[in-house]
């Protein structure tokens, strides 16, 4: 049993006060009171534990400016043009005054696998390696004068 339904009991059953119930179990009153206004409410539902998401994100990028990012980007490609994030920002910049960032337009993209990720490559100048066939045959030497 959850402590949120022992303390509705404690309260509606044992005819118990609020603030004995908080003390007893270490609770805020305020917490006991607003148990006992879900519970009148909506029953024994209503004192589950809420959601704590946010209901919206208003950083999110809005449905019309994701759209016409995919759209953009559509163009430029079947123009045989450059569709890169920096690209798509420098067109939306004369559109819109409020373009999002390259970053989000490239989030965008992603999310829509239209960009396909690259591992990265080592370059090759990186594989040749500094070794000799014979013994002394790379020698160095330091001379001071």
């Amino acid at each position: 049993m959850s402590k949120a339904r022992l303390v509705v009991l404690a309260v509606t059953q044992r005819q118990q006060t609020q603030a004995e119930v908080a003390r007893r179990h270490r609770v805020s009153w305020r917490w006991v009171h607003e148990l006992i206004r879900r519970y009148e409410q909506g029953g024994w539902d209503a004192i589950e534990p809420r959601s704590r998401r946010p209901r919206s994100n208003s950083a999110a990028t809005a449905e019309p400016v994701r759209a016409r990012i995919l759209a953009l980007r559509r163009v430029l490609t079947d123009s045989g043009l450059d569709a890169g994030p920096v690209t798509i920002a420098w067109h939306l910049e004369h559109e819109h005054p409020r373009a999002p960032s390259t970053s989000t337009i490239r989030r965008i993209l992603h999310k829509a696998d239209l960009i396909t990720p690259e591992p990265k490559k080592r370059p090759k100048s990186s594989i040749h390696r500094f070794e000799a066939d014979q013994p002394n045959e790379t020698g160095s030497s330091e001379s001071r004068v």
